[in-house]
């Protein structure tokens, strides 16, 4: 029997840059379908996230916009904030580390672990930049990874292995401030001795066990959760400092230590004790109940914040005293994008803000693509060609096609009116079982964090329906039997009733429409699996098109804004300027069939909905034709006409926002992302060939 309380958490989002559907999919949206189907289930849960506003990133990012840290977090506290609010994703509270109840959680949770003797004072060598006179905070630092060799590994983490680090474990480090090799200087923090926890931690996350008495299910915990803090603990843990001698954060709240702040993963997840207390003040409850007693404590993470969520805060939990440990700790792998990772530093993403601006009408569709697609246990990829097939195939043909053959046929035949259930034939009755036993199945499933196949179960109701429908032939046999039809329709319609209150935590918006076509005011989840869920009698209404299909041009116009993302939203610290490796060679022969030659713009605008897409007139000499390109973010109207530029000409014609573009801008870009056209000499005629 599960527990009934429940808090459950998010990861706290950085904030210093939007939300990309990477994050999406591994954090945010599975930890928004175990709450609604928790809720769905009367659990007590708290939904806890808020974003993380303390720490280096932030004021790496300050200085590069030449503004100050609070502006900086004011601003993507905001898109963030939003970014959720449009997803529709339904945190009880969405907090922010910069409030007054959490600079009072964080520095109490401090002077009682301090109290308790969980630190040690230490004096230590770390890095300092001579040339800014200050002392670097781990993110001010990058080298090699020494555990994978990445060469832009942070001094606390690599992103690419997910290792925890410390900045002396770097290969090489430089400073990110002025790029120079730094040098140890001597400073004073507070260290937490890790090592004292080995054995605790081990048996905690290898059997579930705290002191002899079980505390979770290692069963339900996934594999690379316990392979990597296994991992991490086997190989030996290490003394961690926990201030920073930074100037935007947390004061360490003991004497001794001025110009000191809280290490950002001390702080940060104390946030969501503080979020939990500001919520249950408003909500009226007490939020002591949320973090002690017989309560289970979810933390949605993403895999490189394992250690920290699984290894490093239970440690502090435990050593305050006071708190309950995770039960689980539901890290997802990487969400790859288009055959590359994501890359904030290179714009290499599909922003969450971004593609709601443009198609505020396909959430639904976003969801179950990124749930179906959801790297739960292992790196997956999203692609615009899997989203089309996903909502075209499944959402549309399968989910789309049964609901709406279902509801025109009984308004068809009995005015809307649902049928009463005769007797019933083999084929019924194989039905009905198959629909008994799903929900079941549903949550099992959702109740050991397998969301991704939770979903896939409920859209093979869609299938075993359309299934149904396309084998009794309800359309044909009304003619002869119509008797019949009415059992074969109130199936149908209770099919279409489960999937309404079953699809309630992946596709929201969509399941309530499908309960407005049923008139299901109210529902009750315990109630999925019967027939008679839908009372004979009901008066349905008729039903609209569920899912709009997803043509090439839309694929086509998400490709190019894709592959034309260039400056804007640059969000990670400054990469390396180096020229992009060579591509593999190519016969003079292949070369040979470009036709390139000089053109000239004639005249530009703007294509609606495309914020990043221009629509050219080339005189190339041979015509004057339409070319779109993405350099609307670079360039003003106004300066580009009258350029000349040089043009690919024999691409063959393809739609981008409805606009047919005949050819391609040729352009330079350097490793920042910068582009510029290349130009030909202005002694050049039109239509020249460059070759």
């Amino acid at each position: 029997m599960e527990k009934k309380q429940y808090t459950v958490t998010a990861a706290l989002p950085y904030a210093n840059g939007p939300l990309h559907l990477g994050h999406v999919a591994g954090v945010y949206l599975p930890a928004d379908i175990f709450v609604r189907f928790l809720r769905h289930k009367k659990h007590d849960v708290a939904f806890i996230c808020g974003s993380d506003e303390h720490g280096a990133a932030i004021t790496l990012r300050a200085k590069k916009e030449g503004i100050s840290p609070q502006e900086i977090v004011d601003k993507y506290h905001g898109i963030l904030a939003n970014a959720f609010k449009d997803f529709d994703i339904q945190f009880d509270i969405f907090h922010r580390t910069t409030a007054e109840t959490h600079k009072t959680t964080a520095q109490d949770f401090f002077k009682q672990l301090d109290k308790n003797g969980a630190f040690t004072q230490q004096k230590t060598e770390q890095y300092y930049d001579e040339e800014n006179n200050q002392f670097l905070a781990d993110r001010y630092i990058t080298g090699e990874c020494p555990k994978c060799g990445y060469a832009e590994a942070y001094g606390d983490q690599c992103e690419k292995c997910g290792s925890a680090l410390s900045p002396t474990d770097l290969i090489n480090p430089r400073s990110t401030l002025s790029g120079n090799a730094p040098v140890l200087k001597e400073t004073s923090h507070w260290f937490l001795p890790m090592e004292r926890h080995e054995d605790w931690l081990r048996a905690w996350i290898k059997n579930g066990e705290l002191n002899g008495v079980k505390q979770h299910d290692p069963k339900k915990w996934r594999n690379q959760v316990i392979g990597q803090c296994l991992s991490w603990i086997d190989g030996g843990l290490h003394p961690r400092a926990m201030t920073r001698d930074l100037d935007w954060g947390i004061p360490v709240p003991v004497e001794g230590a001025d110009g000191k702040v809280l290490y950002v993963w001390l702080d940060a997840p104390i946030g969501y004790i503080s979020a939990t207390k500001d919520w249950a003040k408003s909500a009226g409850k007490d939020w002591k109940d949320y973090w002690t007693g017989d309560r289970k404590l979810i933390h949605f993470i993403g895999k490189d914040n394992i250690v920290f969520h699984a290894v490093i805060f239970p440690i502090l939990l435990k050593e305050h005293g006071e708190f309950i440990l995770p039960d689980n700790v539901p890290a997802s792998e990487f969400l790859n994008l288009e055959g590359d990772k994501f890359s904030t530093s290179r714009n290499w993403a599909v922003w969450l803000h971004e593609y709601l601006e443009r198609h505020p009408d396909k959430v639904d569709e976003l969801k179950y693509t990124l749930t179906s697609i959801a790297p739960e246990s292992k790196d997956s990829e999203f692609t615009w060609l899997d989203f089309q097939s996903r909502v075209n195939n499944e959402l549309a043909d399968v989910l789309g096609n049964f609901v709406n053959r279902a509801l025109v046929l009984n308004n068809k035949y009995y005015e809307g009116v649902v049928p009463a259930l005769g007797e019933l034939a083999a084929e019924d009755q194989k039905v009905i079982n198959a629909l008994k036993e799903i929900p079941s199945k549903v949550e099992e499933l959702l109740y050991n964090y397998k969301i991704r196949e939770a979903q896939s179960e409920v859209m093979g109701l869609a299938r075993i329906g359309n299934r149904y429908l396309a084998e009794t032939e309800p359309w044909k046999v009304v003619k002869t039997d119509p008797k019949r039809v009415e059992t074969i329709l109130h199936i149908a319609l209770q099919i279409t009733a489960n999937l309404a209150i079953l699809f309630d935590p992946f596709i929201p918006a969509t399941a309530k429409k499908m309960r407005s076509f049923l008139n299901m005011s109210e529902f009750d989840w315990s109630q999925t699996g019967s027939i008679e869920l839908l009372p004979t009698g009901t008066m349905t209404n008729k039903p609209t098109i569920l899912f709009q299909k997803i043509d090439e041009e839309f694929v086509e116009s998400e490709k190019a804004i894709l592959m034309a993302s260039k400056a804007e939203n640059k969000v990670e610290e400054e990469i390396e300027v180096v020229a992009a490796p060579q591509k593999e060679d190519v016969v003079f022969e292949d070369f040979l069939k470009m036709d390139i030659r000089v053109g000239k713009i004639l005249s530009a605008k703007k294509i609606k909905k495309a914020d990043k897409l221009l629509e050219l007139l080339v005189d190339t000499g041979l015509d004057q034709r339409t070319i779109v390109s993405g350099i609307a973010e670079q360039f003003d109207v106004d300066e580009i006409i009258g350029k000349k530029v040089s043009v690919l000409m024999n691409l063959p014609p393809r739609k981008l926002r409805g606009v047919t573009s005949n050819g391609m801008i040729l352009m330079a870009e350097d490793a920042k992302g910068n582009l510029n056209f290349i130009a030909p000499g202005e002694e050049m005629e039109v239509g020249a060939e460059i070759r």
